[in-house]
């Protein structure tokens, strides 16, 4: 007797696409099916759990193959639907710009944490520097209203995908976006009170180790600096020293491996830099050296 015909559902095809996709090396198979199938439904996450016996068209269907089988392939989830959620606020993200990343919610929370101590009553000057997406920029804007935020980056495409985010969260207003290389674009003297980046820090020899959905499909010059992953950094002190406000404050999102190397470098300072901390993130990892200017 012939066999029916396999009815696929919302729950079949879940079940056989995180199967699909943890053969092929997903570190999470089951979210990256539930975030594809529910973006090519154009629903929450939640409604594939009440709606598990919908069968998709065969349009719906043929795109959610797509999905699966570029997926499968190595192409980050995140591309693929066009956002990714960081500080708890979606942000659209292309292949011009760096997947936000957890661990870098804890420069936003540091970088709060600073505004608000402030002592200063007028509004309060901010500066990413590779702002990329806009993700670190805008969630500071969103939560510290007392600022106005410069964005920097030397990727015209990237500053087009925050100019997209900042007027997503409705603080395009009090934002600018440059482009340039670092502060360069900036003359030396004295007008940010805090310097806020997550730069390029992984070393030319970690490139090369790094998992290929990272390697093959994120922009290089976002990740990649020098020989030693400090070649960004150092040229980035090194501008912000003279164009920091008195008590203002620099935050660096770096890897751990060289987070030790960067603190004694603000050390070797003494007459410039002061408050020179290591800052550990929420997986315990040194993620972030603070420097207070003198």
């Amino acid at each position: 007797m012939p066999q029916p015909e396999e009815i696929w559902n919302v729950k079949r095809l879940l079940e056989w696409t995180t199967d699909y996709l943890k053969k092929n090396r997903s570190d999470s198979p089951r979210l990256d099916a539930e975030i594809l199938l529910a973006h090519v439904l154009k629903w929450k996450r939640i409604e594939l759990y009440t709606q598990f016996g919908y069968v998709p068209n065969d349009t719906r269907k043929a795109e959610f193959r797509d999905f699966v089988k570029r997926r499968a392939n190595g192409e980050p989830v995140a591309y693929l639907v066009g956002t990714k959620e960081f500080y708890s606020l979606p942000f659209i993200v292309t292949p011009d710009v760096l997947i936000p990343r957890p661990e870098t919610e804890h420069l936003v929370v540091e970088s709060l944490d600073l505004l608000a101590k402030s002592r200063k009553t007028e509004e309060l000057h901010v500066c990413d520097v590779g702002t990329g997406s806009g993700a670190v920029a805008v969630a500071i804007a969103k939560h510290a209203l007392k600022c106005r935020i410069t964005a920097i980056d030397i990727s015209e495409k990237a500053l087009h995908v925050a100019r997209l985010n900042a007027k997503k969260h409705a603080v395009d207003e009090r934002m600018t976006f440059i482009a340039g290389d670092l502060l360069e674009s900036f003359t030396p003297s004295p007008q940010f009170d805090l310097i806020v980046s997550n730069p390029p820090y992984v070393s030319e020899g970690e490139y090369t180790k790094l998992p290929p959905d990272v390697k093959n499909f994120e922009p290089k010059t976002a990740l990649v600096a020098g020989n030693d992953g400090m070649e960004v950094i150092l040229r980035l002190i090194e501008q912000a020293a003279s164009r920091l406000d008195q008590n203002g404050s620099i935050l660096v999102e770096l890897s751990p491996m060289i987070s030790r190397n960067i603190a004694e470098f603000f050390k070797k300072s003494p007459q410039i830099w002061s408050d020179i901390r290591i800052l550990s993130d929420f997986s315990g990892l040194e993620r972030i050296v603070s420097a207070g200017k003198s």
